[in-house]
């Protein structure tokens, strides 16, 4: 029966923040799709306890629902911090434009024992997210890839409506979708349409009735042509006529609003000056060589340059200053500047009388020197005279009146004169250089406009054509400019510099351009001075507002010109402005920066739609190609980024989220997609008006496969008027009088071949590429063979494309005789759509009659033709297109395709993604463990050898046979798009991957036990039997997307089966408890039982993955509180402590189980963190106490240190429940252990000296300390033993740890305390033990011991004024304030070492450490021993310290040969998750009850930063786990079990405690 709850489809774009705020999305750019109905969200996704928390907020100034937009209107949304999971904020997007987000927040303070000072509130860097604007026209959407626009030069269309309305028409009819018309408005006296004379009057030469015309316009284009409207907007500039800059002057940049540029207009007017006196120097007035100019330009230097002194501009006055400052010192005002004469030496200022020219010109420079670094007027740097004062102090003494020995004012100014000319030097060399560039810019430019052969040849020099062009407009004087400033009415021009920083004021304080002439000028436009805002020049950004606002009220879309020199938040506020008139503007740009970089920032800031791109700017038929390579799409058959849910139903959690769009009561069929890498949009441009058309450039033949190439590419495309018609050259639109003629614009547009050019071709070319736009058609592959350029552009779900073959005519193309080898369409089916031929005549004649024409703009005679030479040959497998010889230059051909073998009733991408969490839904945690994961060495084991893991050509073996062995390829390849990787290449050889995957599981569906491994093995064989079909090109996505989805059900179905803690924890910790699966599982050589098989928990894969190096005590017991209690695995932690206590023995249980086989009983340590285990069991699982009830069979007998095999019949003979098995261990320690191994010797240990195998374990009844091991072996955790021959280290432990361990005291210590809690609540028969002389002890009384004792045994005090308190030898102490390793070792050195182990001592046992002494200890640990994810295994101090371990090292080097320093530096990761719970604990503490919530967060926040390397690092694995250890800094280390259990295990028991203490 359906469900009543009604459903919603919530599309949701993942926006993950970095720790830093920042975007952590591929390259960083935010690009979303149009607003939708209903709204789309934006989800930031923030980690609970990110720095950005700490009284944190998201600021976003996406408008609410009913709300304007306002830049500066952001609205706030709290950090609540929560360690456990992530915050999600969920945004509706509901308007295009460019928007922006940043933080606030507290940064953390330095972790310290004392009280620091908290830092400032603080606030990221702005980010932007850009939303595509939603376009439609005659009811349709249109996105901006679908695009196809004509642009056309406004003041050429002729007059409204007559002239307009038939080139309007004509452009409908050949598929354009939108116009771009040049400035529309008055225009300057130069004619050209970017020199606008009033921005608020439409030409009234084309649109007699103005703004009506223009609406009227509008109106037919939209409604009867099918054509939207796009204009340039031009703000960086005005005509240098416009009336109203007579009135306004303070719009542009004068020597009042601007006084830097005092001397740019001085040498400016020189330069005209000295143009007009040419003949009165003797000098020609037309240049027709090189030499000329070089006499002309020897000249400058004369009348110009050495007459103007500009160098006044740059200097101090030398004479006017010295005086001053003479002044200043008989006077005596005297001003040293504070820290003047540091460094003077001991004697101060008396030094500074021996000083050097440059050293007492540096101390006026630095600290005396008065002006601005730039421009100003003359001289108008200076030195304060009191300063200079105190100088002249220094040499010549105090100024005292009548005194002979004082020196005199001559004297001093004769000294001030040689300090300032010194100051002086840098500021002439300045001079020279700017000089030396003004003359080279003089020469270079004068060269070109008058000399060189490319250049225009301007002729003599004349008044109305003079010798340079002048950089400045000089306003006319009359009634309405004679009441301002006459400085005011001399603006600057605008104009473009090579290579100029976009983000410059090339007029503003800091620039010299003007000076130094590097400005190609344009001399009718006057540079527009907005200021920082509104307030520095309001009239102009009022007027550019209104602007701005009309243009928007009918122009779908903008082409800002010359953005790179607009400034950008000039930029920003008019769109901003235009955007409230028209909220879906799309916006093009001219944007010429010289770096992507800066393009990307003028991008996201302004919201910008595409920049214009040009396909005229290729030089060549490759370079072509790769343009249209970079603007084509994605590769055909990418991969897709977001998980496809096929027909699955999925219902949410309730997430946390601090959104504005809740969906209370509704069953949400969320859609989350991930942000893709995009890269900048373009307008790809196949000429535009200010190209060379192909008739100029290349061959006028081009004109049409340059076209369809670009019509081809997968974003907006574009051309311009002339370009279909084949004009034969670029019309000028500055001086250009002839009006627009077309034959399209006469008739009717028929789609094929015709005269006048190739507009019916082109017809059908935009109609593909609208189609292509609007339905998604993004992957192509483009191939260039020779002049041959081919594109396929297929849709990436229905797989039906384009195919365009295009031979290009650069020139030289006529010469080649090459022709296309044949293409193969893999698995194809193609129709051919047309093909043509353009002919042209290029002739010099056809050019002259063409351009003599008076007054219209006609293309050369030219038709489009049927071309022969194009077969399809159908074959089985494949279509083959043949293109022939004689298929010439110019032509192209068009296919359309299709691929039958991916048409699938349900859509393909729907079908192999559906009913997977149905094929999933039954299996165990054990049988996922074969779904997902088994290294090579489990899989060889449980096939008996005949299976492994699958190795890729090229690549190598999988790390694992199950799907996370493949994900862990895929992902990276996916989140790439890296179609190139090996995986890809041998899936597209063959499909020997498929076979494998459902083979191994329909193998192992036959095992016994395992028969629900049908399910997904026969769905994994139905998916893979459908993509089998196919084209090999196609099936790395395909393959990806059913490995993904599969892997997807298997993960989800693993998380389902664990505790809400995991269900609903963060991602982190979900991985971290996928590590219970991974390393939890059946193998034939290792069992928890000699001969019963069960699951059994490997120490690590793949070092520890099979036989008798699988199960370790030591491991299981430290891994078992997080994978198996932490995860809500309650049976399988049950199973296990069941199984070892089976084997208890001496009191211990083995380190190695084997089966139980062969247990080996060696390691002091495991038993304690066993009885932990118990411990933790009881308080974690519901009614766990009753565990200690459980029976267990024996191994071994009780209290009997007799060794029999297995099948000994008094093996399992005997029974004892848990609480028994606590006893006998508790009771044989307090009696005392001392064996000898069962069968020692090489057999069982090849490295160890015979003393080695002897076990002695004590109790010390004055301290209740455990003391055991001897210096010939190594019972705790840190277990290697020397292993070389050369070095001489075999049999000698690299850390024998004997005495009494920090570690192993702790853990006592906890089972004492808690036994004695169980006894006193009836829980636990026995209130003690007996000691080896018959005395029976409490435990009470023995955990009251260790407690009395502990401090005074460990503590190593800070102050030695305390040593006398503590057990401590001072002459040996390497580091203070830290908790010694050991207690009464062999090598009393050894105690006193720094290592991560009293952490595990304080997570379990806080309450034997003082809490001040406690984080002291662990602020020491944090700086010296924490790593990257580990933790040091020695103080970096220590003499011992050899932190890079490489077991197969075989040197003469004691310390390190054949890894003998695995515990000595090398970086744990298993400590790390104890120290950071003790830290946690601790600093808590610390802060106590009364702390605020805030205080609290920050020791959570302290704990998250120090996680940072651990998620990278399981991220980032391809094991999907946290490896044993790493080297030095967290650096590689490649005899590391890449994955370990207790690795990951510790870390889950951090989040336990984080939760347990959150609510204390």
């Amino acid at each position: 029966m359906p469900s009543s709850t009604p459903t919603t489809s919530n599309e949701v774009f993942l926006l993950p923040l970095t720790d830093e705020g920042a975007p952590d999305i591929p390259g960083g750019y935010i690009y979303l799709p149009p607003p939708s109905d209903p709204p789309y969200s934006v989800r930031f996704a923030i980690e609970g306890t990110s720095s950005i928390c700490r009284e944190g907020s998201l600021w976003v100034n996406l408008p609410a629902k009913g709300e304007a937009f306002q830049q500066e209107n952001y609205n706030e949304y709290k950090l609540k911090p929560d360690f456990h999971g992530t915050i999600q904020i969920d945004i509706p997007v509901l308007k295009a434009g460019a928007f922006a987000f940043y933080t606030t927040y507290t940064p953390l303070p330095k972790l310290s024992m004392s009280n620091v000072e908290a830092p400032e509130p603080t606030e990221t860097s702005i980010f932007y997210i850009d939303v595509e604007p939603s376009l439609t026209l005659q009811g349709e959407a249109l996105p901006i890839d679908a695009l196809s626009i004509f642009s056309a030069v406004s003041k050429f269309m002729g007059k409204y409506p007559e002239d307009w309305d038939k080139h309007l028409k004509g452009v409908g009819q050949r598929g354009y979708n939108m116009i771009h018309f040049t400035p529309l408005t008055t225009r300057g006296i130069s004619n050209s349409p970017y020199s606008i004379y009033d921005q608020l009057e439409f030409d009234q030469l084309c649109f007699p009735k103005g703004e009506k015309d223009v609406a009227e316009m509008i109106r037919i284009m939209e409604n009867e042509y099918g054509i939207l409207g796009l204009t340039d907007v031009v703000w960086n500039h005005t005509a240098n006529n416009s009336k109203w800059l007579e009135e306004h002057p303070e719009s542009g940049y004068n020597v009042e609003t601007a006084p830097w540029l005092e001397s740019a207009l001085e040498l400016d007017s020189a330069l005209l000056e000295f143009g007009e006196k040419l003949e009165e120097y003797g000098l020609p007035k037309e240049f027709h060589s090189v030499e000329a100019l070089y006499r002309v330009m020897g000249a400058v230097k004369t009348h110009v340059l050495d007459q103007l002194k500009l160098w006044e501009y740059y200097v101090v006055n030398v004479t006017n200053d010295a005086k001053a400052a003479v002044a200043a010192w008989m006077a005596g005002k005297i001003k040293i500047p504070q820290g003047s004469f540091d460094g003077a030496g001991s004697n101060g200022p008396d030094e500074a009388k021996d000083w050097s020219l440059p050293r007492s010109a540096d101390l006026l420079r630095r600290e005396g020197f008065v002006g601005a670094p730039g421009l100003g007027p003359r001289y108008h740097r200076h030195i304060d005279p009191e300063v200079g004062a105190a100088l002249l102090t220094f040499h010549l003494g105090k100024y005292e009146e009548g005194n002979a020995s004082t020196a005199s004012e001559g004297a001093a100014v004769n000294t001030m004169t040689q300090f300032l000319n010194e100051l002086n030097l840098p500021f002439y060399r300045e001079y020279d250089a700017d000089m030396e560039e003004v003359m080279e810019q003089v020469f270079n430019r004068t060269k070109y406009v008058r000399i060189d052969e490319h250049g225009p040849k301007l002729g003599p020099v004349t008044k109305e054509n003079p010798f340079i062009q002048s950089y400045f407009t000089r306003l006319p004087l009359n009634e309405i400019t004679k009441k301002h400033n006459p400085k005011a009415l001399a603006l600057v021009n605008n104009g473009w510099i090579w290579a100029a920083d976009a983000m410059r004021d090339n007029a503003g304080p800091d620039s010299k351009a003007y000076l130094r002439r590097e400005v190609i000028i344009w001399g009718d436009c006057a540079k527009l001075r907005y200021g920082k805002g509104p307030e520095d020049n309001p009239f102009l950004w009022e007027h550019m507002t209104k602007y701005s606002r009309l243009m928007a009220k009918y122009f779908t879309g903008f082409r800002i010109d010359n953005c790179h020199s607009t400034p950008i938040h000039v930029a920003e506020y008019l769109l901003h402005k235009a955007r409230e008139v028209r909220p879906n503007l799309v916006v093009f740009a001219e944007l010429f920066t010289g770096s992507e970089q800066m393009d990307f920032v003028f991008v996201e800031r302004l919201g910008l739609s595409a920049l214009i791109r040009e396909a005229m700017q290729s030089w060549s038929s490759a370079e072509l190609s790769r343009l249209v390579h970079r603007h084509g799409g994605r590769p055909i058959g990418s991969f897709e980024i977001n998980e496809i849910s096929g027909n699955d139903e999925t219902e949410l959690s309730n997430g946390k989220t601090n959104g504005v769009n809740g969906t209370s009561g509704l069953k949400n069929t969320e859609i989350v997609k991930r942000i893709q890498e995009s890269p900048v949009h373009a307008l790809f441009m196949d000429c535009t008006h200010d190209n060379e058309v192909p008739a100029q450039k290349r061959d006028a033949r081009d004109t049409l496969p340059n076209a369809a190439l670009v019509n081809m590419c997968a974003c907006a495309t574009g051309s311009v008027m002339g370009y279909d018609e084949i004009y034969p050259m670029l019309v000028e639109i500055v001086h250009e009088k002839r009006i627009y003629t077309s034959h399209y614009s006469e008739g009717k547009v028929e789609i094929g071949g015709g005269e006048g050019g190739i507009g019916g071709v082109k017809k059908l070319l935009n109609q593909i590429h609208v189609l292509m736009g609007q339905d998604g058609y993004d992957e192509t592959h483009i191939h260039h063979e020779g002049e041959y350029v081919t594109v396929h552009r297929l849709h990436p779900l229905s797989r039906k494309g384009y195919f365009l073959v295009a031979h290009t005519a650069f020139p030289g193309a006529a010469t080649t005789d090459h022709t296309l080898s044949p293409v193969h369409l893999s698995a194809t089916k193609a129709k051919l759509m047309g093909s043509w031929t353009l002919e042209v005549d290029a002739s010099e004649e056809a050019k002259r009659k063409v351009l003599s024409e008076s007054k219209l703009l006609k293309g050369l005679p030219s038709r489009t033709i049927d071309a022969k030479g194009v077969t399809i040959d159908e074959k089985q497998h494949e279509t083959v297109i043949s293109i022939a010889q004689s298929f010439p230059p110019g032509s192209i051909a068009l296919f359309e395709t299709w691929i039958p073998s991916v048409e699938h009733p349900e859509g393909l991408d729907s079908f192999v993604t559906s009913g997977a969490k149905k094929a999933f839904a039954e299996l165990s945690l054990p049988e996922l463990n074969f779904v997902l994961y088994r290294c090579d060495a489990e899989e060889r084991d449980f096939s008996g050898g005949n299976d492994g893991v699958y190795s890729i050509p090229n690549h190598g073996p999988l790390v694992y046979a199950g799907l996370q062995g493949w994900w862990s390829v895929l992902k990276d390849i996916i989140k790439s798009n890296n179609l190139g990787h090996p995986i890809c290449n041998h899936l597209r050889e063959g499909q020997w991957a498929l076979d494998y995957i459902v083979g191994r599981l329909d193998k192992l569906a036959k095992q016994e036990g395992l028969s629900a491994l049908h399910k997904p093995a026969q769905w994994l064989a139905d998916k893979f039997d459908v993509i089998r079909k196919i084209p090999n090109f196609l099936l790395p996505r395909y393959f990806a997307i059913v490995i993904q989805t599969a892997y997807n059900a298997a993960w989800d179905r693993s998380i389902s089966l664990m505790s809400d803690d995991i269900k609903y924890g963060q991602k982190f910790v979900q991985q971290l408890a996928m590590v219970s699966v991974q390393q939890t599982g059946y193998t034939r050589s290792a069992s928890l039982y000699p001969v019963k098989r069960v699951p059994c928990l490997a120490a690590g894969l793949p070092h520890f993955s099979t036989s008798w190096a699988r199960c370790w005590g030591r491991d299981v017991f430290i891994s078992l509180r997080g994978l198996f209690l932490g995860t809500g695995r309650f049976d399988d932690a049950k199973e296990h402590i069941l199984a070892f206590a089976s084997v208890l023995k001496h009191g211990m249980i083995p380190n190695l189980l084997g089966d139980g086989k062969n247990p080996r009983y060696n390691s002091r340590d495991s038993i304690w963190f066993f009885l932990q285990s118990i411990q933790d069991y009881t308080k974690f699982v519901p009614n766990g106490i009753n565990l200690l009830k459980e029976k267990v069979s024996r191994r071994f007998l009780p209290y009997d240190d007799t060794y029999f095999e297995f099948d000994d019949p008094r093996a399992y003979s005997k029974t004892s429940t848990i609480e028994e098995i606590i006893q006998e261990a508790l009771q044989r320690h307090a009696s005392g252990l001392s064996f000898r191994e069962a069968n020692a010797g090489p057999n069982l240990d090849m490295q160890m000296k015979s003393e080695g195998f002897q076990i002695d374990v004590k109790v010390d009844w004055k301290t209740g300390l455990i003391f055991g091991g001897n210096q010939h072996n190594c019972g705790t955790w840190m277990d290697k033993m020397g292993e070389s021959d050369k070095a001489g280290s075999k049999g000698v432990p690299g850390t024998p740890r004997d005495g009494a361990a920090i570690e192993i005291t702790g853990l006592a210590y906890s089972t004492l305390a808690w036994v004695a809690d169980l006894h006193s609540d009836n829980q636990f028969s026995s209130s003690g033990v007996k000691t080896s002389s018959g005395e029976t002890v409490t435990y009470t009384t023995w955990s009251s011991k260790i407690a009395a004792s502990f401090e005074k045994s460990y503590y190593v005090p800070l102050s030695p004024s305390e040593d006398s308190l503590y057990d401590i030898n001072p002459a040996i102490i390497n580091r203070r304030g830290i908790y010694k390793d050991l207690y009464r070792s062999g090598k009393e050195y050894e105690d006193y070492q720094l290592r991560p182990n009293f952490p595990i001592a304080m997570t379990v046992a806080p309450s034997l450490f003082d809490p001040e002494h406690a984080m002291h200890a662990l602020l020491l640990a944090d700086k010296y021993l924490r790593g990257l994810t580990g933790m040091a295994t020695l103080d970096p101090s220590d003499l011992n310290y050899r932190p890079n371990y490489h077991n197969s090292e075989d040197s003469t080097d004691f310390a390190t040969s054949k890894g003998r320093n695995y515990h000595q530096g090398p970086e744990w990761l298993w400590p790390t998750g104890f120290f950071l719970r003790a830290l946690l604990r601790f600093d808590l503490e610390r802060k106590g009850q009364a702390a605020t919530d805030e205080e609290k967060t920050e020791a959570f926040q302290v704990v998250t930063r120090r996680l940072e390397g651990c998620k990278r690092a399981i991220e980032g694995d391809v094991w999907a786990g946290l490896t044993e250890l790493t080297n030095e800094g967290g650096s590689y280390c490649a005899d590391s079990s890449p994955t370990q259990a207790w690795s990951a295990g510790c870390l889950i028991d951090l989040f336990h405690d984080a939760k347990q203490l959150a609510l204390e």
